[in-house]
């Protein structure tokens, strides 16, 4: 494991972008206090700034709109470890849907650090207004700019309880900023003030952050610096389980699987990769195995590619996720743009490769099969889920059937059409 706490993809934001200054800053703060990427936990929200997940090596939470916090403030509640550290990032849009669960995480201690990154606007969405939009602030939905002030989310905050609040602008090296707010127990909460490169600059010709942030009567300063305890959680012996019966999975055993497999689904969004990637996943636990499954797909969902990654072991596995497969199912030509670079690390193992696609550069072997032309494009992701198995023999088909039949997918379409590939 790299001890840095960015790795080498890149960071995803837009040139000038104030994200960035955040990001390199936090890896810059958390280096200082001497903590390793996998003693923070970063939770982040909707929101451009939520694109970062994949670029930092730390433990990463992408949360819904406006609920990071409460992400946070569970995971921070459930840790009980002084020596982990939850940061969540989240925008003034999450800040604005979320509010209440900024304040009651301040108002109870939860140990974690909130980051907000203030560009004063909706930036994912087209640049509307957010509750955090100074007056006269102008966005491309508010030409006329904001006709009311903006909430004060510090002074809100710091009058919830919280024990360090700071405001800070985010220019240059604010990594001491942020190595304070790490490194305090209990809860700590930063606004960054940034613009936004693609629509505040454009709509606010010629002005300066720090002006904007001047005449909105938003002091750039420590507005809360209290001592605090570290929140501690009180256990309850003997609760019983949350879980249901019903969803347990039933096991009948029976694989041949002598060590860990890693299995790629790479297609296009509405074409079934996530469901086909989980019946694997569930398949394989009724054989007898352990298994995780990683879904990764645009921040816009229902566009684009769509990938999912599954790992089947007869041992315990502790992570999701995978650098080099063992196998690779492509159904489409978004899924493998998608997943050309990890065909090119594999040195053996097979692609099975939609017919009309043209084969990548790989070690491994590629074999083609026409999954669209037999079942549509909707349904080529589970063709070659059956194709896989089929192929494989790794567990009993009778698994599959079982997890396929009990799955909604299969009042919509029935797993013989798919039998009938082999």
């Amino acid at each position: 494991m790299s001890d840095t706490f960015i790795n080498d993809h890149g960071l995803p934001f837009c040139k000038g972008c104030g994200h960035s200054t955040i990001a390199n800053n936090t890896e810059k703060a958390l280096t200082k206090l001497g903590l390793k990427p996998l003693d923070v936990i970063l939770v982040t929200d909707i929101g451009c700034h939520g694109i970062i997940d994949k670029s930092f090596n730390t433990h990463t939470v992408h949360g819904l709109h406006g609920r990071s916090v409460a992400l946070g403030a569970g995971v921070s509640a459930g840790l009980r470890n002084p020596g982990k550290k939850v940061i969540v990032f989240l925008g003034d849009g999450g800040a604005t849907i979320g509010m209440q669960h900024i304040i009651d995480a301040a108002h109870n201690g939860y140990n974690m650090t909130v980051v907000i990154h203030n560009n004063m606007l909706y930036g994912m969405t087209g640049g509307q207004p957010s509750e955090y939009t100074p007056y006269g602030f102008k966005t491309p939905t508010k030409p006329g700019g904001s006709t009311k002030p903006s909430y004060d989310i510090c002074k809100i905050v710091a009058a919830a309880g919280a024990p360090y609040v700071r405001r800070i602008l985010g220019i240059g090296d604010i990594s001491d900023a942020l190595a304070d707010a790490f490194g305090r127990p209990g809860f700590s909460l930063v606004e960054v003030m940034e613009i936004c490169p693609s629509y505040g600059v454009k709509s606010n010709p010629e002005m300066k952050l720090s002006k904007v942030v001047e005449n909105a009567g938003l002091v750039t300063t420590v507005i809360a610096d209290n001592p605090a305890e570290g929140y501690i959680t009180n256990l309850r012996e003997g609760m019983p389980s949350l879980l249901s019966p019903s969803l347990v999975i039933p096991t009948t055993g029976g694989n041949s699987l002598q060590q860990e497999l890693r299995v790629m689904f790479c297609g296009s969004a509405g074409e079934g990769v996530q469901v086909a990637a989980e019946l694997l996943a569930v398949a394989g636990i009724r054989a007898g195995l352990e298994a995780t499954k990683k879904g990764s797909y645009p921040v816009t969902v229902g566009v684009g590619f769509s990938a999912a990654e599954v790992i089947l072991s007869p041992g315990e596995i502790n992570y999701t996720g995978t650098v080099t497969p063992d196998y690779i199912i492509v159904t489409s030509q978004e899924g493998l743009d998608y997943g050309r670079k990890a065909a090119g690390r594999m040195k053996s193992g097979k692609i099975f490769l939609d017919a009309s696609l043209e084969a990548p550069v790989t070690g491994a072997e590629v074999v083609k099969f026409p999954f669209r032309e037999k079942v549509t494009g909707r349904n080529a992701s589970f063709a070659g889920l059956f194709y896989f198995l089929g192929s494989t023999g790794v567990f009993p088909m009778e698994s599959l059937l079982n997890a396929f039949n009990d799955n909604k997918i299969s009042k919509k379409v029935s797993a013989e059409q798919f039998l009938q590939l082999l």
